[in-house]
């Protein structure tokens, strides 16, 4: 990782096994999930409607949206894995393990899978990592992984 205040890592920063623990974790609000489910036009009645879910949902209340949790784990590691990036080449293998609920506080770790440096330019590698995210009884709720495209070290 390098040193200093500037968020982000270059490719050579990067090794297989590496961890990191996003910094830092985020309670879930109401408000979270309804905006979302504004923004993307959700309006699914297990994500908004508390009685909906009371008399007819098996979990018996609001389910947070699942690409908010995703989004949400994407963001919690700018810093670490693509504050540099050029690109996010691809998102792959999303899995959603247990369901989220307003209230619950949310915490990612990623794990660099591998690496390799790009054969049509020198000057970037790509990087692949598995995110996984978990709630505050420890429990697996999403993982998904990812191939990032970030610059060489100048």
């Amino acid at each position: 990782m390098r040193q200093g205040d500037a968020p982000g890592n270059y490719f050579e920063d990067f090794q297989s096994g590496d961890c990191f623990h996003h910094w830092p974790a985020k309670t879930v609000q109401a408000s979270d999930n309804n905006l979302f489910c504004l923004l993307t036009m959700n309006h699914h009645p297990v994500h908004l409607d508390e009685n909906f879910c009371k008399e007819e949902h098996p979990h018996g209340q609001i389910l947070v949206v699942g690409t908010y949790v995703l989004s949400l784990a994407v963001g919690m590691s700018v810093r670490d894995i693509s504050a540099l990036a050029i690109a996010n080449l691809s998102y792959h293998e999303v899995q959603h393990h247990e369901p989220v609920f307003v209230g619950d506080t949310l915490r990612a770790m990623t794990r660099v899978e591998s690496t390799r440096p790009s054969t049509s330019k020198p000057d970037r590698g790509i990087v692949t990592v598995k995110t996984s995210v978990y709630n505050q009884r420890e429990a697996l709720v999403l993982s998904f992984e990812r191939r990032v495209l970030v610059p060489r070290c100048p």
